[in-house]
């Protein structure tokens, strides 16, 4: 073998030998509904679809290295709003598709559903499904560029809204290869274009894991003081269930961890218990993330639950007389990463938030069943660890129950009464009705007489509740004003949750701006976060926004409800009161003859015609909705701030202690 044959075999070492040309690129119809209806291809046009015109360009580049054929990624977000993503892989073709005639770079650029990954050998695993990634792309910029480095030469293109604005050109010579896409949202489509450094950073180090020994470097060059991240794992999900754990007592020592094949399919999972009470799972399918699950994470499940079981009856854990663990019991502290690869993934939608395929399921289990089965015998101290976790948390499973069903028997015996404090609105619509969950009897008192007795109904809660954080659910159910509030919201509690039965499509919070007031709030989101998530992610849950200023001189009164707004309220007095006088001012409050500045520190400070004006009267109130954009963060962050670690939460103090305003002492 001559020296020249053995540096190309050492090169392509570890990849599989493909074609990848203009014949591989497969056209299926075209490019114009996607400005028609953006919302179809990428979710939404607000910051999550724009967020996603990123993710789409990057699954390009990751395709490349889950085939051997890229190891770097960068992506880099410039000063006028434009995205670059490079990456060194093989570079999109440029010579002339057979079907199209066009080159090819035009062809998936401009061509929706014409990409690599309908037929051909270029693409044995992807995480594309409908080849409309990077077109989507093209379609929705107002600018696109595509630079390939192929064969030698330099290659370029630009489009504007999915046309081409220039041919393909050679602009030179590249000693590498690879492809990079320039891009600019299109403000024609998106109302606000803000890209979210932290989201993509997430987003970015989650793709680093699942890719094992590949780079991703991300840079911000909208700051002057631009930083450059970047992410190299060779742990693989092993890893990430570390990073995910960080600031969790792991309950077992080993990480199990598995990488195997199945029918063609490729399984890779890690999991860790901890000593959280809630369990936390991740699934991705050709490193999309499945947010809905599918075929895998219920793979995944059963296996998980079937096999425990057998390891508890075999090792005498479980008596003959106890019944079996459930899913619920053995996930209660797991944190989970299931990754798989599968030649032809069947996504529900373009988003890809739920997997389908029905082959996967089974290679799953298979893979799990077996690799856990070793992890148990050969890890005799994690196994009792996990299996005796698993039998209490059964236990108390059953006391939660128990209660639950006390509370909803009570209810039941009731003739389903509502808590005797709850002023309840007339109109039995919930899509109308609105339930205001108020601090303290004094603003209950207020809140009963500002408000609209037809659609408005007031829960006032005595004191700080109980945090739900730190127990399990047959105490909270011990709670008086807890039972109260689930009662009040009609949708039972736990397994026996049922969103269509919520009385109310508004809850609103509305607590003193002070740090009990904070408190309180927090304990309360805390209590929807763990037990009502379903109702935050729908949109239901708000935080009222009461005015902290009353500002009046002479017979003029304004609501200020930040201090900036307290500024500009003093600003504008003071100005009129210059063009008055015709002379210059300072723009001090206290030069400001007759000025009334009170400040409020509890709602029940106001009177009822106060707090209907300022806060309750749908025509001038701030509303604040609450949402989860990042569940892991959320989940994070109610750990720390709420769960029985103190160290952590000493930590977080001591980071964003300087950030704090307006602490009451």
């Amino acid at each position: 073998m001559t020296q020249k044959k053995k540096q190309k075999q050492k090169k392509t070492k570890g990849k599989k030998e493909t074609t990848y040309g203009a014949k591989d690129i497969y056209v299926l119809e075209g490019l114009t509904p996607v400005r028609k209806r953006p919302g179809m291809y990428i979710g939404s046009t607000g910051l999550e679809g724009l967020h996603h015109l990123i993710w789409e360009c990057l699954d390009n580049a990751i395709d490349e290295a889950m085939i051997g054929y890229a190891k770097n990624i960068e992506i880099t977000i410039l000063k006028d709003n434009r995205v670059k993503v490079v990456d060194d892989g093989r570079g999109i073709p440029v010579d002339k598709h057979p079907q199209t005639k066009k080159s090819a770079l035009e062809t998936v650029m401009t061509t929706l559903h014409a990409g690599a990954k309908f037929g051909g050998k270029a693409y044995q695993v992807s995480g594309g499904l409908h080849g409309v990634g990077v077109s989507v792309v093209c379609a929705l910029s107002s600018y696109l560029r595509a630079e390939i480095c192929r064969d030698g030469l330099q290659y370029s293109q630009e489009y504007s809204k999915g046309k081409p604005k220039t041919k393909v050109k050679k602009i030179g010579k590249c000693r590498r290869s690879g492809t990079t896409i320039i891009f600019e949202p299109d403000e024609e489509i998106f109302k606000e274009i803000k890209f979210d450094s932290k989201k993509i950073l997430n987003h970015l180090r989650q793709q680093a894991y699942l890719t094992r020994g590949i780079r991703i470097t991300f840079s911000d060059l909208r700051t002057k003081d631009a930083k450059t991240f970047s992410f190299y794992f060779e742990g693989g999900i092993k890893s990430y269930v570390k990073y995910l754990i960080r600031e969790s007592t792991p309950r077992h020592q080993n990480i199990f961890y598995v990488n195997s094949e199945k029918d063609d399919i490729v399984v890779e999972t890690a999991f860790q218990y901890t000593n959280e009470i809630e369990y936390y799972e991740e699934s991705f399918a050709n490193n999309i993330y499945t947010g809905e699950g599918g075929t895998h994470l219920t793979g995944f499940r059963a296996s998980l639950t079937r096999t425990l079981n057998d390891y508890a009856r075999k090792n005498n854990l479980l008596k003959e007389s106890d019944a079996n663990l459930t899913g619920d019991d053995v996930r209660d502290g797991l944190t989970a990463v299931i990754s798989i690869k599968v030649k032809d993934p069947q996504f529900e939608g373009q988003t890809k938030a739920k997997l389908g395929n029905p082959e996967v399921r089974m290679a799953v289990e298979s893979v799990i069943s077996t690799a856990l089965v070793d992890f148990l015998e050969r890890n005799p101290q994690d196994s009792r660890a996990i299996v005796e976790s698993s039998i209490l948390s059964a236990k108390a499973r059953k006391a939660a129950r128990s209660a639950r069903e006390t509370v909803l028997r009570k209810g039941i015996l009731d003739g389903l009464a509502l808590p005797g404090k709850l002023a309840d609105c007339t109109s039995r619509d919930p899509r109308e009705s609105e339930l205001y969950i108020v601090e303290g009897e004094s603003a209950g008192g207020s809140s009963r007489q500002a408000r609209d007795r037809h659609f408005q109904a007031i829960l006032p809660l005595r004191g700080k509740i109980l945090n739900v954080e730190k127990a399990r659910l047959d105490r909270i159910l011990g709670s008086k004003e807890i039972r109260a509030l689930v009662i009040a919201l009609g949708t039972a509690i736990a397994e026996d949750f049922n969103l269509e039965k919520l009385r109310y499509h508004r809850i609103i919070l509305m607590q003193d701006a002070d740090v009990d007031g904070s408190h309180i709030r927090t304990l309360i989101l805390t209590f929807f976060y763990r037990y009502f998530k379903p109702i935050i992610e729908h949109g239901y849950l708000y935080i009222a926004q009461p005015p902290l200023y009353r500002i009046q001189i002479g017979k003029r009164a304004e609501y200020a409800y930040t201090e900036q707004d307290k500024l500009d309220i003093l600003d504008d007095i003071n100005k009129e009161k210059k063009k008055k006088k015709g002379k210059k001012e300072e723009g001090d409050e206290k030069k400001v003859a007759g000025l009334v500045i009170q400040r409020y520190k509890g709602l029940g400070e106001m009177n009822p015609d106060q707090l209907w004006e300022t806060t309750m009267n749908p025509e001038n109130r701030v509303l604040l909705k609450v949402n989860i954009e990042s569940a892991r963060e959320a989940d994070r962050i109610f750990d720390i701030l709420m769960g029985e670690e103190v160290l952590p939460r000493k930590r977080f103090i001591q980071t964003h202690a300087k950030k704090v305003k307006n602490l009451d002492i």
